[in-house]
């Protein structure tokens, strides 16, 4: 019994040893249970300093992104006047001025549809962090009283097209559409944007007449909104990685049309910039958040962060965390060109969900993760009812977080828990920059550069290459009308322009057929069951 006690003793001192706590933002940060030792602090004292040295360069404008020769500069965006030049910080108050005049000039209809009908609804064409972040921060602060709804288009999927356009019925005339992409040529929104201009024109309405567009100046895309008169064009500049996007015009824009207040976001990001930039360790969120990551990877990656908001408006906030994360840390060589293979996988439900899904795996199986908890205070605006026990059921909400939590520990298992006191757009913004500053912390602690995908682009160009691909298969079944082919001998019959792999003109093939437009058909091969059947042309 003197033992238990004890124990029990040494667990509320180490929580009140290193509970972090800021009254400003109402954030609080639990790190006691995490397995360091009283010691890893000094071990760390050297490097996190070092780390200190260098987000100070990274936000005065220095190179930090070597391998594109760029600086990184999204913490200006909440802070302007830390911007490296002049320059720089007008455009960042000039772009936030004019997504706020033109956020009101749509609320009060002076800008409206080609109709003249007020717009009611705002479409974003975006895919990654031109989706994610807004759409996050939508869903999490989203309500009845909104003045616009929101809607995204965040894939090349045809039938997910189709279902927004269907759920937005017959409101096209009255549709922002707000379209996103940094270098204008992002195939996903593209194809996007293509689709809808299609809806509007079946509509017999003009695409130009309600589109806006968000891009570098001078890209493909800034260039077509010009040339086409789009209602107007709001700047991304090369700085801002679209996972670090969300508090420029690419989140604030369709989040001030929705009616939030964006100066308050910006307000709890930069409180929380600053609270990250002290250097007396202890009091810094984001250097903790790194440093204990750091202790759970040792360094080396390869653990999964699950990622458990006990509240159903933070349900998107895995998703948003997932590019954040592993787009950052998801590195196959270090700044030294070593091969490290690191990253961090972030999964994650929310509470008290996860109680009836994989809670059961984190408890009895592999200790290959760490969970970080976010735990919030205010149930709702309202007042709740006693549903049973005495309770409320924010209470049995809050309880199984805290149950969960113990539970965990009991089994040595590593936890973070992250506190706020409710959600607004204050505390969303805070929840932003603590993990955007823990990111870059953790990365510079691990010497890679967070600010670059290079794998992504290699996924890009691989779509590309079978587009090329099946434009060749169905080029040469046309040229050969009604003559049939097994996908063995068209590969063998066009690998001489193109690398036409069997596998992969089999799997083209599969798709064409499936779908009407491509004008093929197939005749079975009953001889050899799945394979070897025979494809033509029959339109």
């Amino acid at each position: 019994m003197v033992e238990v006690q004890k124990e029990k003793n040494n667990h509320w001192q180490r929580f009140k040893d290193y509970l972090f706590v800021d009254e400003g933002t109402h954030l609080q940060l639990d790190i006691s249970k995490v397995d360091f030792q009283d010691d890893y602090f000094m071990q760390m004292e050297a490097r996190i300093q070092c780390v200190y040295g260098q987000m100070q360069d990274l936000e005065a404008g220095a190179i930090a992104n070597p391998d594109e020769n760029r600086m990184v500069g999204h913490y200006w965006l909440r802070d302007p006047k830390r911007a490296p030049s002049k320059k720089i910080e007008e455009e960042i108050i000039e772009a936030l001025a004019s997504v706020k005049e033109f956020a009101f000039q749509i609320h009060k209809g002076a800008i409206c549809g080609e109709e003249g009908k007020p717009f009611q609804n705002v479409l974003v064409i975006g895919i990654g962090g031109s989706s994610l972040g807004p759409r996050f921060v939508s869903h999490a602060l989203g309500n009845m009283n909104d003045k616009m709804r929101l809607y995204f288009i965040d894939n090349t999927d045809p039938d997910g097209m189709d279902r927004i356009v269907d759920w937005i019925h017959g409101d096209l005339s009255r549709t922002l559409c707000v379209v996103v992409s940094k270098s204008g040529g992002t195939i996903e929104t593209r194809n996007g944007m293509e689709e809808v201009r299609l809806f509007y024109q079946h509509r017999g309405l003009n695409f130009s007449k309600h589109a806006v567009s968000i891009s570098q100046e001078g890209s493909i895309l800034d260039q077509l909104s010009k040339r086409e008169g789009w209602l107007k064009q709001f700047p991304l500049w090369d700085w801002i990685g679209g996972r670090t996007s969300v508090l420029s015009a690419v989140g604030l824009l369709p989040l001030a049309l929705q009616g939030l207040d964006i100066e308050l976001l910006l307000e709890g990001a930069r409180q929380c910039d600053e609270l990250t930039r002290k250097t007396e360790t202890r009091k810094n969120p984001g250097a903790l958040l790194a440093l204990m990551w750091y202790r759970m990877t040792g360094g080396r990656g390869g653990k999964q962060m699950v990622l458990l908001p006990y509240k159903d408006r933070l349900e998107l906030f895995t998703k948003y965390m997932q590019q954040l994360v592993m787009e950052s840390l998801g590195k196959e060589r270090d700044l030294d060109g070593n091969i490290v293979n690191q990253g961090i996988a972030v999964m994650g439900n929310k509470g008290s969900t996860d109680q009836h899904s994989y809670l059961q795996q984190l408890l009895d199986g592999p200790d290959n993760f760490f969970v970080i908890f976010l735990e919030i205070l205010k149930d709702r605006v309202s007042l709740s009812p006693i549903i049973a026990e005495e309770s409320t059921s924010g209470d049995y909400l809050h309880a199984f977080l805290l149950g969960t939590r113990k539970s965990l520990a009991l089994k040595k298992r590593n936890s973070i828990t992250i506190t706020i006191g409710e959600i607004n757009e204050a505390s969303i913004g805070v929840l932003i920059a603590l993990f955007e500053r823990a990111v870059s912390m953790y990365a510079f602690l691990v010497h890679i550069n967070a600010y670059h995908q290079p794998a992504v682009e290699l996924g890009k160009k691989g779509a590309e290459e079978v587009i090329h691909l099946k434009n060749r298969i169905v080029q040469f079944l046309r040229e050969h009308g009604e003559q049939e082919f097994t996908e063995e001998e068209l590969a063998n019959a066009i690998s001489k322009n193109t690398d036409a792999e069997p596998e992969m003109v089999y799997k083209i093939l599969q798709h064409l057929i499936h779908n009407p437009e491509s004008g093929l058909g197939a005749r079975k091969n009953k001889k050899t069951g799945a394979f070897d059947d025979y494809y033509r042309f029959i339109k």
